[in-house]
């Protein structure tokens, strides 16, 4: 095995254990987030406004906290694919001269 296999091996598991482990840090908190609004609800024995004030924050908590996660994690492996040329690069491409007008007979 070359030292370019071995390498892209490595940085294979370096970005497997980082997706697992970003992946088990936004769950966590997610589910952080949900305990302290439970407990928020429960300590509150029924306030409907209140209860729905912790409900709406949680829910965007959560949100906020997945859809960050997901949208770096797209970036980056975008940005990833195109480093190492794997992804549709974007270059200018001048756009071809048009044709000249067709000559009328008389």
């Amino acid at each position: 095995m070359s030292r370019d296999e071995a390498r892209a091996i490595r940085d294979t598991d370096l970005e497997k254990d980082r997706a697992r482990y970003g992946l088990l840090a936004v769950v966590i908190s997610n589910l952080a987030i949900a305990g302290v609004a439970i407990f928020g609800v429960w300590q509150l024995h029924g306030d409907k406004a209140v209860i729905v004030g912790i409900l709406t924050a949680a829910f965007t908590a959560v949100s906020s906290m997945t859809t960050a996660y997901l949208g770096i994690k797209a970036v980056s492996n975008t940005a990833r694919s195109i480093a190492l040329g794997d992804g549709p690069a974007r270059r200018y491409t001048e756009p071809a001269p048009p044709a000249p007008p067709a000559q009328r007979t008389p």
